[in-house]
């Protein structure tokens, strides 16, 4: 070996190294927010925050079934008990103890400021008659016990209709105590992280922490049959990123051994093998090391993509290879291989720096993955295989298989016309599926099985947990104008709450009413000589104990002078969560947050909020919008997808210097692009924007086979080591995208299944379209 040869594997080494050290410090993510917009607008980023960090993205649904009731009770009980001291939950309840029962103290001290019943007229003689008259009844009834303690010091019973506003927002049944579902079979309880939903990790520790209390409660009451089942936003995170982390691996794996498989058969060298291996694996490194160090982490996504860059890097090794034949060094086969590998290489550049510039983080990565590991992987084909191979290979691939693949390529000009006619019938047919072949549905990113969405559904309607769905969001200059605002909402809902139009839904203004309100109901109470003699009359012939509400008055008068209660005072409390969950400060202004629950008639609710400006009170249909959002961003990745094809046009116009011979290198690829479609839409796959992002890969790779085939073709056994090396870039090319195809999570699915065929129809249509007797493209570009 040369001195000069020495130092091209030196400085691979030491390349090498540096990908395994920046790789081994950066991290891992599996956040599919990373495929939304990098820079959304306002109402795109509510939309992120929701499905990320609201109230409702911090919720488990706990389920505990196979026992009889008082057995999942017992079990439930436990689990509370072990959860409720847990730092990795804000709130656990099975319906045993209010949600609120550790702020009951702060309620009942601030009852008047906070008591939807404080407004005026509420102290008045008439007023206070009707209240001691309920309690009298209360007294009598089985809730006497509770109605006595708080007689005295709360007659009008503020602190019982603070609790049971509360309450409105989850009524499951009760059985032995704590919350089960309507048929007794399944014990029921609620848990909200303190950590926030996109923190995947703490979500994993939080249901770990869930399996753990169940464990040991199931083993403390010696149950033989119960299980525990789960759902919520924190559990479908987990379930994504275990799917993406198993589908990256496997099907990597899956696919390097395939390949390898493939070579070694063709190859029948196990040393041949392993030199094709090095500019793929060479490759891989960097783009994972290019991904970390330019976004600092690396999606599963990214890593499961690592098979795309395997089908196609490959194909510059097995060029080099299967085409050096008897007395032949590895430097002849560059020369007369390496402008066109030149120019597919900057044809799959193009189409890939499309998304780098597309706004998504997520395929901007897939971009840069791509450029760095191709480019990688070409420039150690060039240069430091050629140092590696032994200095002569026998070229009995070709002999093998070459006079048979060349008869197969003489042949398939008979079925061009046959073709015309397929690619036209494909194309009126596209043509006249129109826009009925997109799925616009964000739902069907998700590799969550339909049964888990099912079961989510069923937990959420027993527990009466927020809906995911439907959300009034309230903007306001400031913190008190947003509650202002959101307590005037709150009146028209409480209205269909009323009419069963709405079920229940959430208001920071409950928990925290507006200065302005709480003023409000300052001024609602009367001073202490009116409110002595209203209350005298009131209780005027009534079975009372003279002087009993004394404490009443003292501590009304107290309410009435007091400062209004604002975020600061709540400190801790568990109230001090629920606002900060629906209440946010952005830039320009503030958010209320009031997730619905039960929309029984979203007509009369839409039409309960008309009044309101606009731009200040908006009802958010989650799904509808979403929806609406990924119509938009597929059209994005439609323009920038165009812009790619663009590219790899300018390029291929570039290199040929001939619009006819581009347009020859190109009409393959449309036609596999468009009898590809036509393929999956007749197997009932809806197309969906990365199936957009497939379609420019085709264009990459399939320019790397039709260029081999523009023009004339090396004669004899040069001939057909070159059909060789393509047959075999294709299959290795087919082989890793189509085990990509068999991946659940959907964005890997959807680029596997695409370019697998698209791959396979752009060698075959190269053939059948093949132009004889002019310059090829090699000798053009060497030119």
């Amino acid at each position: 070996m040369e001195r000069s040869g020495a130092s091209v594997l030196v400085l691979w080494l030491l390349f090498v190294a540096l990908c395994v050290a920046a790789i081994t410090r950066s991290g891992f993510s599996t956040d599919l927010e990373a495929f939304l917009p990098e820079a959304p607008t306002p109402t795109q980023q509510l939309l992120v925050d929701q499905l990320r960090d609201s109230v409702v993205a911090r919720l488990v649904l706990v389920g505990i079934e196979g026992e009889d009731e008082q057995g999942l009770a017992t079990i439930s009980r436990s689990m509370v008990r072990q959860l409720s001291a847990d730092p990795a939950f804000e709130t656990v309840n099975n319906g045993e103890q209010d949600l609120l029962s550790g702020d009951a103290a702060f309620l009942f001290e601030h009852r008047y400021l906070l008591s939807p019943a404080v407004r005026e007229g509420h102290f008045s003689a008439g007023s206070l008659r009707l209240a001691l008259e309920k309690q009298l009844e209360l007294l009598a009834s089985s809730m006497g016990a509770v109605s006595g303690q708080y007689l005295a010091n709360d007659p009008t019973a503020e602190f019982l209709a603070i609790v049971d506003r509360f309450q409105l927002e989850s009524r499951p049944q009760s059985r032995h105590g704590v919350w089960f579902n309507g048929s007794g079979t399944r014990a029921l309880l609620v848990a909200q992280t303190s950590a926030p939903g996109f923190d995947i990790d703490a979500q994993q520790t939080a249901l770990s922490r869930i399996e753990a209390a169940f464990k040991e409660a199931y083993t403390d009451t010696a149950a033989t049959d119960a299980s525990l089942v789960m759902v919520g936003p924190g559990v479908f995170a987990v379930q994504i990123r275990d799917a993406v982390k198993a589908d990256a691996i496997r099907v990597t794996a899956a696919a390097s051994i395939a390949i390898m498989v493939l070579l070694f058969v063709v190859l029948r060298s196990l040393r041949s093998v392993a030199l094709v291996a090095l500019p793929v694996a060479t490759g891989a490194l960097a783009g994972i090391a290019a991904v970390a160090f330019v976004f600092g982490e690396i999606h599963g996504i990214t890593l499961g993509f690592g098979a795309t860059l395997i089908g196609e890097s490959v194909d510059y090794a097995i060029h080099l290879l299967a085409g050096t034949g008897r007395g032949q060094r590895p430097r002849q086969t560059l020369s007369r291989i390496w402008p066109v590998l030149r120019i597919g290489v900057l044809t799959s550049i193009a189409g890939s720096a499309a998304l780098l510039f597309s706004g998504f983080p997520g395929l901007a990565q897939l971009g840069l993955f791509s450029i760095a590991g191709l480019v990688t992987a070409l420039s150690v084909t060039r240069w430091v295989l050629p140092q590696l191979m032994p200095r002569e290979l026998t070229g009995q691939s070709a002999d093998r298989y070459g006079p048979a693949l060349a008869k197969l390529v003489g042949r398939a000009a008979r079925w061009r016309v046959p073709s015309l006619v397929l690619v036209g019938g494909c194309a009126a047919w596209l043509l006249y599926s129109g826009g009925t072949a997109w799925n616009d549905d964000f739902e069907s990113l998700s590799p969550v099985s339909e049964s888990a969405k099912a079961l989510d559904r069923e937990l959420r309607a027993e527990l009466g947990a927020p809906d995911v769905r439907n959300l009034v969001v309230v903007h306001g200059v400031d913190q008190e104008g947003a509650l202002q605002i959101a307590e005037s909402v709150g009146s028209r809902l409480d209205v269909l709450v009323g009419e069963q139009a709405l079920a229940a839904y959430q208001s920071p203004a409950v928990y925290l009413p507006s200065v302005s309100m709480q003023r409000a109901r300052q001024d609602a109470i009367p001073g202490e000589t009116a409110l002595r003699q209203n209350l005298e009359r009131a209780a005027a012939g009534l079975p009372f104990k003279a002087g009993i509400f004394e404490a009443f008055i003292e501590e009304a008068q107290r309410a009435k002078n007091v400062q209004p209660l604002t975020r600061t005072d709540l400190g801790s409390l568990t109230l001090a969560g629920q606002v900060d969950n629906l209440l946010v400060q952005r830039r320009n202004g503030w958010s209320v947050m009031m997730p619905l629950m039960d929309v029984a008639n979203p007509v009369e609710l839409a039409a309960a909020l008309q009044g309101f400006d606009p731009r200040q009170v908006q009802l958010v249909d989650m799904k509808v919008e979403t929806n609406a959002l990924y119509h938009g961003y597929r059209v994005q990745i439609l323009t920038f997808s165009l812009m790619g094809a663009l590219a790899i046009v300018i390029v291929l116009l570039a290199a040929l210097r001939s619009i006819h011979r581009c347009a020859a290198v190109i009409l393959p690829i449309v036609a596999a692009l468009v009898v590809t479609v036509s393929i999956l839409l007749a197997a009932g796959v809806e197309l969906t924007m990365f199936h957009l992002v497939a379609m420019l890969l085709v264009v990459g790779v399939g320019s790397n086979y039709t260029l081999f085939f523009d023009g004339s073709l090396p004669q004899g056994d040069g001939r057909e080591r070159t059909y060789l090396s393509l047959a075999v870039c294709n299959l290795s090319t087919v082989l890793g995208f189509g085990l990509i195809a068999l991946a659940s999570t959907p964005v890997l699915k959807a680029i596997g299944m695409t370019v697998a065929i698209g791959a396979a129809l752009s060698l075959v249509f190269g053939a059948v379209f093949m132009r004889r007797g002019l310059p090829s493209a090699g000798a053009s570009a060497a030119a």
